[in-house]
């Protein structure tokens, strides 16, 4: 729906018809004068509520500043009418000095957190007041100051204060502002403050910078905070600190959130509410204060949303109108065509790498990458969890946040890493991101136009084609919470393409999506190779990545490790090596016993989040007193499967058994300690956790203590954040230990950690098996897992691929082919073929 379509101008139109209705009603003398002011009040609560209640709805900032902005309209205007200020001066100085202030809270707002913003517009409301009831030469302090006529310079006539005049201009002025707001609601000033609202690294990705729409809704919103208090000086007559304080902000948030934050329809409500409450509060008996708690009470817990969206929720139930679901998206398989061929080697690059490192502190997260891309080219880059890939695409797309960039990158023979993130997408780099990040609060077709400052009909025009090239065209008017995860991904897809890059770079996006839609994807990638656009792709998924691809680079712990063909590249000795790992050294484990009863076992088990199939028919049984690795490339759905086998994932479709009584334990990848507690007061939450208390708990402190490192056990009280990684991941055992497990199951116990450390925490899990306990292990590394298992399962796309001893030589090479490509008699070559 565009700004002027006849549907938005009817909307728009129904505050000016609303207000002129009203102003005859006024008029005819049916409403008694003392109620006729408290319309005109209303009107003007109105205007000021409608300020706060868009910049919270749409830009998603709560403002405590409002009642210094109302108050500045308000002394403005009766100030000016006592010194021969027309008309024009006053509105025209009341909005300017509000926008000057609203840009600087909203653009230095921007860089804290939502409290940190609200301490700031309450000191700045303090401020502010402070400020006028000091300055009496021009607000009178308490005595206040009278508001008198305002003559136009334009010639439009003379307003009167504290009249039906007055009360008509409010009243007028509330109708047509509720028309720009309704007119304001499908423009690209809406969508963009939005999108920099609701995900501000997207946002950033399509070129909103989120401090520039913070400091224009701020400032758009202080406008109208002004001209609310210029029209409360029109209809008292004067103007006095009274209702200025601390408590109309306070009221002014409640009044938003009994409308409905965002709602034009919410702020007439909010305005009422403001009017009215004080009489309502003297007809019942009450401390106003306590009636406006008890109103916010009741609307917090009931009406979430507000009333008016409570409202219309229920007339779409009462008529039949609620929101359908989606309908099954069904799409021919075509075949994906050929890759177009690449580029000649001799053709002028693109973009060019050359020797880029990113560090964050001391970690090195990216280090000596250099690659070019020609234009019509297609670079796909592989490499385990870790490796540095995401943070690659992030320095060619501006978002590598806090990290130091070093090394030169050249774009269209420019230099690109000074550039604004902000900036690249007008200079032709589109960008997707691994989990679809879309704009929950729009419409998917509103995703696509807000990457325009200003939406046309041509932009409309194309996203309409760009929604139809890759199926969304039937839910252009539907929300994306709307819709399943692979349609996130096309609407994340489109959205780079919005403006017809030069550079796509696509992170990961085959995940998560099944046959159909991977083969919908492969095709407009090929689609871009025709119209010669660069295309960067990283994935785990490398069938359907080798099929598209051009050329291909490996990446491992940030360093490139390997370029080539997709056909030969898993052929080069270090590629496959950051896969699959290294050979380690052999941990001893007790004997396997083959009659041992089950620990655990699923049966036909799937799990899905959203739509999205993590895993598929997994059979699996645990042994009891077994080592049992689980093997897959990030993605494959070990996580997932770990949380089953734990119990504390129930799976969507399938079975879990276990015994009773089984005490299982998870240590999650990345550890997932609390930092900022002592080594001994992560042991204590754990069994706390576990019920573990008294002498019980010091009994257990003890054992487990005993089987930390001494250069542990000699640490119990320094923070956690003082450890290295190896020592955290021991201290994550430990912690898991605590409940005397029948059960632990590891997530990634060596990412991160250096071969020393990892040879330490595998012998420490290797003697856990021979006490006994049953161990479950996942991990990224084929070789790791096969030399400290009795039996490694590979997982590939939420399947098992492949299923035995390590010991036997046919079934490591049958794994390391199920790893790739998870079909069972598939070659590599044929994958990458």
């Amino acid at each position: 729906m565009s700004v002027f379509s006849r549907s938005n101008l009817l909307r728009a139109g129904c505050g000016p018809l609303g207000a002129v209705l009203l102003i005859l009603v006024l008029h005819s003398g049916v409403v008694p004068p003392y109620q006729a002011y408290s319309v005109g009040l209303a009107a003007v609560y109105t205007v000021l509520v409608l300020s706060v209640n868009l910049l919270a709805g749409w830009a998603g900032i709560w403002s405590i500043a409002h009642p210094a902005f109302f108050a500045l309209g308000a002394y403005f205007a009766s100030y000016g009418s006592t010194h021969g200020w027309s008309l024009e001066v006053v509105v025209l100085g009341a909005a300017g000095c509000a926008a000057a202030f609203g840009a600087f809270l909203g653009g230095a707002g921007a860089r804290f957190s939502m409290l940190y913003l609200a301490l700031l517009t309450l000191a700045f409301t303090m401020v502010s007041l402070e400020v006028m009831g000091q300055w009496t030469d021009v607000t009178g302090g308490d005595q206040g100051i009278p508001m008198e006529k305002l003559h136009s310079a334009l010639g439009l006539g003379t307003l009167s204060s504290a009249g039906t005049q007055a009360q008509y201009i409010a009243v007028g002025v509330a109708g047509v502002a509720l028309a720009v707001g309704a007119l304001a609601r499908p423009s690209a000033l809406r969508m963009r403050l939005v999108a920099a609202k609701s995900h501000p690294l997207a946002a950033r990705s399509v070129g909103i910078a989120p401090e520039a729409q913070s400091a224009l809704a701020f400032a758009v919103s202080a406008v109208f905070a002004a001209l609310a208090g210029v029209l409360l000086a029109l209809v008292v007559g004067f103007v006095s600190p009274d209702p200025f304080s601390l408590a109309l902000a306070i009221s002014l948030i409640a009044a938003c959130v009994l409308g409905g934050a965002g709602t034009l329809v919410g702020a007439v409500v909010g305005g009422a509410y403001l009017t009215w409450a004080p009489a309502a509060a003297e007809t019942v008996g009450v401390a106003q204060p306590i009636l406006q708690g008890v109103v916010l009470i009741v609307a917090l817990v009931f009406l979430p949303g507000g009333v008016v969206p409570f409202l219309g929720r229920a007339l779409r139930r009462l008529f039949g109108r609620a929101t359908a679901k989606p309908p099954t998206l069904v799409e021919a398989a075509e075949q994906v065509p050929p890759r177009v061929p690449a580029p000649a080697p001799t053709a002028p690059a693109l973009l060019r790498v050359d020797d880029v490192g990113v560090s964050f502190g001391g970690v090195k997260a990216l280090e000596g990458a250099s690659m070019t891309v020609r234009a019509g080219e297609t670079v796909a880059i592989i490499g385990p969890n870790g490796a540095g890939k995401t943070t690659l695409l992030n320095v060619l797309s501006g978002l590598v946040g806090g990290g130091r960039v070093t090394g030169s990158a050249q774009y269209a023979g420019k230099p690109l890493l000074k550039s604004r993130a902000t900036a690249r997408r007008g200079i032709g780099i589109g960008r997707t991101f691994q989990h679809a990040e879309t704009f929950p609060e729009l419409t998917v077709a509103e995703n696509i136009l807000c990457t325009h400052r200003r939406v046309t009909a041509h932009h409309r025009a194309r996203a309409a084609e760009l929604l139809e090239s890759v199926g969304l065209a039937p839910f252009a008017d539907r929300r994306p919470d709307e819709l399943p995860f692979g349609l996130h991904k096309r609407i994340d897809l489109a959205r780079a393409l919005a403006e017809e890059p030069r550079l796509l770079v696509l992170d990961e996006p085959f995940g998560g999506l099944d046959a159909g839609e991977r083969t919908l994807l492969a095709r407009e990638i090929v689609r871009q190779q025709q119209r010669g656009t660069a295309v960067v792709i990283i994935d785990h998924v490398l069938d359907d990545l080798f099929a598209v691809a051009h050329r291909v680079v490996a990446f491992d712990f940030g360093r490139p490790v390997g370029e080539g063909l997709p056909g030969t590249i898993l052929d080069d000795p270090r590629v496959r090596t950051s896969y699959l790992g290294e050979g380690g050294d052999r941990v001893e484990l007790p004997p396997r016993d083959d009659l041992a009863a089950p620990a655990v076992h699923l049966e036909g088990v799937d799990h899905s989040y959203g739509g999205v199939a993590a895993l598929r028919g997994i059979d699996l049984t645990v042994p009891q007193g077994s080592v049992v690795g689980v093997v897959g490339a990030n993605g494959a759905g070990k996580s997932t499967l770990g949380q089953i086998l734990h119990g504390t994932l129930a799976p969507t479709h399938g079975r879990r058994t276990a015994d009773a009584d089984l005490r299982s334990a998870l240590v999650p990848e990345g550890r997932a300690l609390f930092k900022t507690l002592s080594l001994r007061e992560n042991l204590e939450v754990a069994a706390y956790a576990a019920g573990i208390k008294g002498t019980e708990l010091r009994a257990r402190l003890a054992q487990t203590g005993a089987w930390l490192p001494p250069r542990l056990r000699e640490r119990m009280g320094m923070p956690a954040a003082g450890l290295s990684g190896g020592e955290q991941q021991i201290l994550a055992l430990a912690r898991a230990l605590m409940a005397r497990p029948d059960l632990l199951i590891v997530d990634e116990p060596a990412l991160g950690l250096s071969p020393a450390m990892v040879t330490e925490v595998y012998a420490r899990l290797g003697r856990l098996a021979h006490d006994g306990m049953t161990v479950v292990l996942l991990e990224q590394s084929l070789t790791r897992a096969a030399s400290a298992c009795h039996e490694v399962v590979v997982l590939h796309d939420g399947r098992v691929a492949a299923q035995g001893e390590p010991g036997d030589p046919e079934f490591l090479a049958h794994a390391e082919r199920a790893y790739f490509d998870g079909e069972e008699d598939a070659s590599v070559a044929a994958v990458q073929g």
